[in-house]
C-alpha cells in the first residue's frame, strides 16, 4: 500500500469512530511532498466532522513571573536561568480582570490567569485569585481558565466554585523524555493534577511544547497520554528559545514539521479542541494560516508569557481571509 492510500486507510479509520495505535501514527508522520499535503486535508477533514471548523481563541495574563523552583530546560521565568525575565509577584485582582475585558474586545473566549511556580501560595494569593475569577464571571462574558501549577482537589474544588470553568495544566512532552526535560518534579505529579481537575468537573487544557529534542514517537507518546486522560482541549506550543536557558541554542523544528505535528494530533485527538498557541510566529513562520488546513481548531491571540505574540487585528484577518467563522480556550508556553 502506498503511503497516500494508507493516508486515506487511517482517515477512514478515524471517521468510523476507530483509535489510531501508536504505530500507525508514527506511519503518518513520515508524509513527504504531496503526500503530507493529503495528510493535512484529511486533518481538516477529521476536524469538520467531529469538531467543526468554527475557530476558537483564547488569551492569558501573566499574573505572577519569574523565580520558579522548576528547572524546565525552556523555560524563561526558572530560576535556574539567567534569562533576564521581569519578575514580579501576583498583579492585583482590577488588573487580572482589565485584561480579561481586553481580551474579551479583542474576540477572545477564554482568558487563563497563568502564575509562575511551582503551585500557588494557598492562603493570600488563591484567596485573591478566586476573588478576580468571581468578578471575571460577573464582569464580563470571557470564559476564565487558571493555570497555576501542580493543584490538588480541593483547590480545584475552590476555583470552581468561584467560577473558573477550565483548568490549564502542560505535561510539557512525553513520560519518557520527561527527565531530559525537568528533573525537579515527577512526571506522575502532572498527571495528578489533570485528574484533580477532572474529579470536581472541571474542563482541562493541557498539552505540550514541541522542538525540545523529542522524537516525533515521543511526541505520539504524548498525545496517546493525554487521550487516555480524556483531557478537553489541547495547546500546541513550539519552541521559542529564549537566551540563558538550556535550550538556547535549540533549532529543531521547520514549518512543515509543525503542521505534520498537528495534523497527527487531530487523527489521534479527533474530537479535542487543537490550539495553536506559543512559537507560531518564529515555527509557522510565513505558513501560519495553514494550521487551520492541519486540522487545528483554536489559537492564542495576543501576547504569551514572557514573549509577544502578533497584534490581535492581524489574527482577526487571517481568519476573516480563511472564512473560517470565530467563537471564540487553552493555554500557552514562551
Amino acid at each position: 500500500m502506498t503511503l497516500r492510500n494508507y493516508i486515506q486507510e487511517m482517515a477512514k479509520k478515524v471517521l468510523a469512530g476507530g483509535a489510531l495505535a501508536a504505530d500507525e501514527a508514527v506511519k503518518l508522520a513520515g508524509a513527504a511532498g504531496s503526500d503530507r499535503y493529503l495528510l493535512f486535508a484529511e486533518a481538516a477533514r477529521i476536524r469538520d466532522t467531529f469538531v467543526g471548523a468554527t475557530v476558537h481563541l483564547c488569551s492569558i495574563i501573566n499574573a505572577k513571573s519569574g523565580r520558579c523552583a522548576e528547572n524546565c530546560a525552556f523555560c524563561a521565568q526558572s530560576a535556574h536561568h539567567d534569562t533576564g525575565v521581569e519578575v514580579y509577584p501576583l498583579v492585583d485582582e482590577d488588573e487580572i480582570v482589565r485584561c480579561a475585558a481586553l481580551a474579551e474586545q479583542n474576540g477572545a473566549g477564554c482568558y487563563g490567569i497563568v502564575t509562575s511556580g511551582t503551585r500557588i501560595n494557598k492562603a493570600e494569593e488563591l484567596d485573591s485569585v478566586c476573588r478576580a475569577v468571581s468578578r471575571i464571571k460577573a464582569e464580563t462574558g470571557i470564559s476564565p481558565s487558571c493555570s497555576l501549577g501542580i493543584m490538588d482537589g480541593e483547590t480545584a474544588l475552590r476555583l470552581k466554585n468561584a467560577g473558573m470553568e477550565t483548568y490549564h495544566h502542560n505535561l510539557e512532552t512525553s513520560r519518557s523524555f520527561f527527565p531530559q526535560i525537568c528533573t525537579t518534579h515527577d512526571y506522575e505529579d502532572d498527571v495528578a493534577t489533570i485528574r484533580a481537575a477532572k474529579s470536581v468537573g472541571l474542563r482541562v487544557c493541557c498539552g505540550g511544547i514541541f522542538g525540545l529534542g523529542e522524537s516525533f514517537a515521543q511526541r505520539i507518546e504524548m498525545a496517546l497520554t493525554l487521550r487516555e486522560l480524556n483531557v478537553d482541549s489541547v495547546p500546541l506550543n513550539f519552541l521559542n528559545p529564549v537566551a540563558g536557558t538550556r535550550l538556547e541554542a535549540a533549532d529543531n523544528l521547520t514549518p512543515l514539521e509543525c503542521l505534520t505535528i498537528i495534523a497527527v494530533y487531530r487523527f489521534l485527538l479527533p474530537d479535542k479542541r487543537l490550539s495553536v498557541c506559543g512559537g507560531r510566529e518564529k515555527n509557522l513562520r510565513e505558513l501560519q494560516s495553514w494550521m487551520f488546513l492541519a486540522g487545528a481548531n483554536g489559537t492564542m491571540t495576543g501576547n504569551y508569557l514572557t514573549t509577544p505574540g502578533r497584534p490581535p487585528e492581524l489574527d482577526r484577518q487571517m481568519l476573516k481571509d480563511l472564512e473560517l467563522p470565530v467563537e471564540g480556550c487553552c493555554g500557552a508556553e514562551n
